[in-house]
């Protein structure tokens, strides 16, 4: 005899359907929310103890930057050809010479020099040396530190994106945006915490391990953003959701049992999910609003190149993240260079062509975006960070051409505003540029300068995982690159 208790799928009614198949992650979160509104019993509200693991958290110390503003160079820009002046280098083009250099083409003794490509002259009060690359960007040094004896463990591009995304050259662990996230929650519960762009060639290699949230729980990881069109992909409501049956849905979580949900709440784990669910449900107005350029004047968006050819994508991308971190977003990240091959700066071929292309792409929005946020009051309270995985060799990597292979053995990288000095030089490469001299500063210094200046100890900013207090920048204690911090 069949239990009358149950029932089959057809003898379900709409309302009961609807509930039983949608009153776990979905239901909690929307319950979740209407009781944050007061449209539940508020007597559920407090039996559930619903933390929302996004919620904003107090820093460890007062913090100099609210936001983080990450600009990744994908595939190793040449610091001796842009920010890294190398004089003694000049009238060398071509001569063979003694240096150690290790990259895609393993360890060697000896290479062909190639000169800089490019003319420097000295820009601003402190007279920093930029090459012709950065026409626009020079202008700008006084607000730059810049960091010219950056070290990293790998010279290959997965291992080392991994590394100066998540600080290990394996990937399972959480970005360097996952945990600022993680460290600070998010002020704006309409949007994530951690947001990318890519650029429009594609996805750096490795992919999406480079913003995931590792071991931590999914909610964490970046979100990819578009800057064209909808900003994320399926973030509208299907459209069999319509009118009647959301009310039925309300109808079904307003008479749920509270008891039932907070059993359900107390799992961290679904916690998690059902704030990634809220999120989800809160973007679908806040998200398309945020990357609406069409609010911007028209000398904004002539200031950052939109609609200008080439500077066109990283031009929108760079308003958006300003208009990001504008709504709150903690860490917001932008890729130039994707794909494979001159599609990134990972120049082995020809150097000049390369690095005109994606120099041409981005010095303009790079300077707009520092100039705008200086203009808005916004720069002291945003850290801008550029660089990429590495940088170049000072030799040929082939027998012709300018193309330079990888170099983890010293690089620049540079930091402005939130709390930055500017106008400052910090650390050195040997008169070649091949390796780090003065100085060596490692990705965990970067990492732990950032954290820092987002008001977080790098040394006590942990997550339990496999029996261990997991730390971004590992076990042993890294300092802040202090030369640097205002």
């Amino acid at each position: 005899m069949r239990n009358p208790g149950k029932r089959n799928f057809c003898g379900r009614t709409r309302r009961e359907f609807i509930w039983q198949s949608g009153a776990g992650f979905g239901a909690a979160a929307l319950a979740s929310m209407m009781s944050r509104e007061g449209l539940l019993s508020t007597a559920g509200a407090s039996e559930s103890g619903f933390v929302n693991p996004l919620a904003a958290k107090p820093p460890h110390f007062a913090p100099k930057a609210k936001s983080v503003i990450f600009l990744f160079m994908y595939g190793g820009p040449s610091h001796i050809d842009t920010f890294d002046y190398k004089p003694k280098m000049l009238g060398m083009d071509g001569k063979t010479v003694d240096v150690k250099t290790f990259g895609r083409g393993g360890h060697r003794n000896q290479g062909r020099i190639v000169e800089p490509r490019w003319k420097f002259a000295q820009h601003g009060q402190c007279g920093k040396w930029v090459s012709t690359l950065f026409p626009n960007l020079a202008g700008h040094v006084d607000d730059i530190a810049f960091m010219h004896s950056m070290t990293a463990d790998s010279p290959i591009h997965g291992s080392a994106m991994l590394m100066m995304n998540s600080g290990k050259i394996l990937s399972g662990s959480p970005a360097l945006g996952s945990w600022v996230n993680y460290g600070l929650g998010s002020v704006n519960e309409n949007l994530p915490g951690f947001v990318v762009m890519l650029d429009s060639k594609g996805g750096p290699i490795s992919g999406a391990k480079n913003w995931s949230s590792g071991y931590m729980p999914a909610t964490y990881a970046g979100t990819v953003f578009r800057a064209d069109g909808s900003p994320i992909l399926n973030l509208r409501a299907p459209k069999d959701m319509t009118p009647e049956i959301q009310r039925d849905l309300l109808n079904s979580i307003q008479s749920a049992n509270s008891r039932h949900l907070a059993q359900r709440e107390s799992n961290s784990d679904l916690a998690s999910r059902v704030a990634s669910y809220e999120l989800a449900y809160q973007m679908q107005s806040a998200a398309p609003e945020a990357v609406d350029l069409s609010q911007e004047d028209q000398r904004t968006k002539d200031m950052y190149g939109v609609d200008q050819g080439e500077t066109n994508d990283f031009g929108r991308r760079c308003m958006i993240a300003r208009r990001l971190v504008q709504r709150g977003v903690r860490f917001v990240q932008l890729y130039s260079g994707g794909a494979h091959n001159d599609d990134n700066w990972d120049a082995h071929g020809d150097l000049e062509v390369n690095h005109n292309r994606h120099a041409g792409r981005t010095d303009k929005p790079i300077a707009a975006l520092l100039t705008d946020l200086k203009q808005r009051g916004m720069l002291d309270e945003t850290l801008v960070v550029w660089g990429g995985e590495f940088g170049r060799q000072p030799t040929a990597e082939y027998a012709n051409g300018s193309g330079r292979d990888h170099n983890a053995y010293g690089f620049t990288m540079w930091m402005a505003g939130g709390g930055i000095k500017g106008g400052v030089s910090v650390g050195t490469t040997d008169e070649l540029g091949s390796a780090a001299v003065e100085k060596p500063m490692h990705v965990k210094n970067l990492h732990a300068t950032i954290l820092h200046q987002m008001g977080l100890d790098p040394n006590a900013l942990s997550y339990f995982y496999s029996g261990l207090d997991q730390k971004l920048v590992g076990v042993e204690e890294i300092e802040p690159i202090h030369e640097i911090i205002a």
